[in-house]
């Protein structure tokens, strides 16, 4: 049975979306079968992988709401062992639909685990809001990663998403776990950024990443041309770094080994 990570933080901007996208394709790589889930009405992750959002005629909204099948809706990327439940537009109203159903909260687990078993991971692109379908992301998920910005602000309205993660855990879903903190658009050379990094840890020890995501103008421009890091510039240090993320992920869940040299890639300066 696949696992279900949620990749979840209200705040903007932190490369949440950029972190799904290619965390799944590194996955993919490295011979796990994997999907993403787009739930975020933005549909990002769906143009970000090479999908065009207004072409898109059913997605997870009628997943969820209207109980289509989603091995029905489920598109093959270009990316080797990847596949994605796609979004739209219409997701931005399914909150109000769903506000007065019963369960309304459990609606994507149950989607989800009809293609549980098809799939070593899945990975959910969650909107950057705390609103029901990201408390829908969070109930189906086994775990959670947050990105964390390595700016100014980067520890605001954590808070928040830690509390929504407990009640989550006490109301919902009892087993979710925090799989851990990225570090997201490091760049070494700024003192602040060094300054983020220490609290950051100091502050959640353990549950931080190993791997940091360093800022890379690669990843920037991948989903402009629709496609993911890998595929996009498989050298490039963006790519090397999703790639040692999706190695620590494998060795926390006992499939594979990480030697300690390849934790963090040091990046000298910006660029490929």
């Amino acid at each position: 049975m696949g696992k279900i990570i949620a990749v979840a933080n209200q705040k903007g901007g932190v490369g949440k979306t950029t972190s799904a996208i290619n965390l799944a394709a590194s996955l993919g790589v490295l011979e796990q079968r994997t999907l993403i889930v787009d739930a975020d009405p933005q549909a990002n992750a769906t143009s970000g992988i090479g999908f065009e959002p207004k072409n898109i005629k059913t997605s997870i909204y009628e997943c969820i709401l209207n109980e289509v099948e989603p091995k029905d809706i489920i598109l093959k990327t270009e990316s080797p062992n990847l596949d994605i439940l796609p979004a739209h537009i219409d997701l931005v109203g399914a909150e109000i639909e769903m506000i007065n159903l019963p369960n309304r909260e459990k609606m994507m687990r149950a989607a989800l685990n009809k293609i549980k078993d098809e799939y070593d991971f899945i990975i959910i692109d969650c909107s950057p809001s705390l609103g029901l379908i990201t408390v829908n992301a969070l109930t189906a998920a086994d775990s959670v990663i947050v990105p964390v910005q390595c700016e100014y602000f980067a520890l605001e309205g954590l808070g928040k998403l830690l509390n929504t993660i407990k009640i989550v855990q006490s109301r919902l879903n009892p087993d979710l776990e925090i799989e851990g903190m990225l570090l997201t658009m490091y760049d070494q050379r700024l003192r602040l950024a060094n300054q983020v990094v220490e609290e950051v840890k100091m502050h959640f020890q353990n549950m931080v990443f190993d791997t940091i995501i360093h800022r890379n103008t690669k990843l920037g421009e991948a989903p402009s041309f629709g496609e993911t890091i890998i595929t996009f510039d498989a050298s490039s240090k963006g790519s090397i770094n999703y790639l040692n993320l999706a190695r620590e992920i494998l060795q926390k869940n006992n499939l594979t080994r990480i030697n300690e040299k390849d934790k963090i890639i040091e990046v000298e300066e910006d660029g490929q």
